[in-house]
């Protein structure tokens, strides 16, 4: 036990003191400071914890499952059918051109096709928790440009998790073939309607149970259940398991019982998702910092920044700021290092790719709540 519990205590307190460090001093997101610390008590640094133990892999896995599980608690069904029309075009563009331009540029140079699928998919998520937490911030998070970009984030993610169990069905097969892909996007989206009906109308009752029972954290604990119970059906399904655990936010973000448990749903992420980011950062061999790893992260950053301020200012649309929509679909966030995560753990892609993608998760998360702050002046004079 002491090999497990040992670790992590280690990561959880370099997680709180990284995290806090950027939050306090660089004005950034504690995610940062969770990843810098984990490369810094990584094997390759001061060696104090393994980032390929299978145990510790596990417990970081189920960090990010709770992970996603947030995500989906903390979206709005309703917003999203509010602002769907506008969003949904932000978001198909947000997931068509990074994955097309990611692709092609690793292509051209040099890269097996695996690895440059991969690395197209791992650029098309935009991450929720950071956009949301800078327009917080700013005091403009229920303004309708702000409500544009996080229910395109939300829409990413979903198409996101999709092309990612696409890119895990070529993967076990070996070979792209459409019928395949075909099949393996109608599964998902399958799971993802089919969990969502049925579990708008069985989790209400279930709830409704277990705020009844007199034992306690019976709430929350039946959400965590049920969130487990999903992610554990994607994976059955063939599909990565934060799916399952997505879908179940969404669901349980709609029902009465929410204000029970999120609180402390949030408390049992914010142990075990740390964990995850930290591991993130363990994962990365300093070895691999060489010219190839900063040639790819080059070529990623460059995509990811254009592919995403296209898609925003591509839009349609009169009455918002279209540079804000732009600059808040850039930051990759959490999804893009579970979507990395994966790639190194079933070896789609190697450790230099590897390496690059929390390069630009990292420097994508960096430069947008200082651009955010300016292209959002407009939007908070008008609110």
């Amino acid at each position: 036990m002491t090999d497990i519990l040992l670790p992590i205590a280690i990561m959880l307190a370099a997680a709180k003191l990284g995290g806090e460090f950027c939050e306090r001093f660089l004005k950034q997101p504690a995610v940062l400071g969770e990843i810098l610390v984990g490369v810094l008590i990584g094997k390759s640094a001061l060696g104090w914890i393994d980032g390929q133990d299978h145990v510790l892999q596990s417990i970081a896995e189920m960090g990010a499952v709770l992970l996603l599980f947030e995500v989906g608690l903390e979206s709005d069904l309703g917003e999203l059918f509010r602002v769907g029309t506008k969003a949904l075009w932000v978001a198909i563009l947000g997931v068509i051109l990074p994955l097309a331009m990611g692709y092609g540029l690793m292509i051209v140079t040099g890269h097996s096709s695996f690895e440059s699928i991969f690395v197209g998919a791992a650029l098309t998520a935009t991450s929720v928790g950071i956009t949301a937490r800078v327009f917080a911030d700013l005091g403009v998070l229920k303004s309708y440009s702000a409500s544009i970009v996080l229910g395109a984030a939300v829409i990413d993610d979903v198409l996101g998790l999709i092309v990612l169990a696409t890119v895990s069905g070529i993967a076990k097969t070996g070979s792209f073939s459409l019928m395949n892909a075909l099949q393996v996007t109608g599964i998902a989206l399958l799971f993802l309607v089919g969990a969502i009906v049925i579990g708008l109308r069985a989790t209400p009752m279930l709830l409704r149970w277990a705020h009844a029972m007199q034992t306690r954290a019976a709430v929350s604990s039946a959400a965590v259940v049920i969130a487990f119970i999903l992610a554990a059906l994607a994976h059955l399904a063939g599909l990565a398991p934060i799916v399952g655990a997505f879908a179940a936010g969404l669901v349980l973000a709609q029902t009465e019982q929410r204000v029970e448990f999120e609180d402390q749903v949030r408390s049992i992420a914010d142990i075990f998702s740390p964990v995850f980011f930290v591991m993130m950062g363990a994962s990365i061999s300093l070895s691999s910092f060489n010219s190839t790893t900063v040639a790819i992260a080059a070529i990623m950053f460059v995509v990811a920044v254009l592919s995403k301020t296209v898609a925003g200012l591509s839009l349609p649309a009169k009455g918002v700021s279209k540079w804000m929509i732009a600059i808040g679909m850039v930051p990759r966030g959490e999804v893009g290092l579970i979507f990395a995560s994966i790639g190194l753990t079933n070896k789609l892609i190697g450790d230099n790719v590897y390496t690059a993608i929390v390069i630009v998760v990292l420097a994508t998360t960096m430069i947008t709540p200082p651009l955010l702050k300016v292209a959002s002046k407009n939007e908070i004079t008008a609110t």
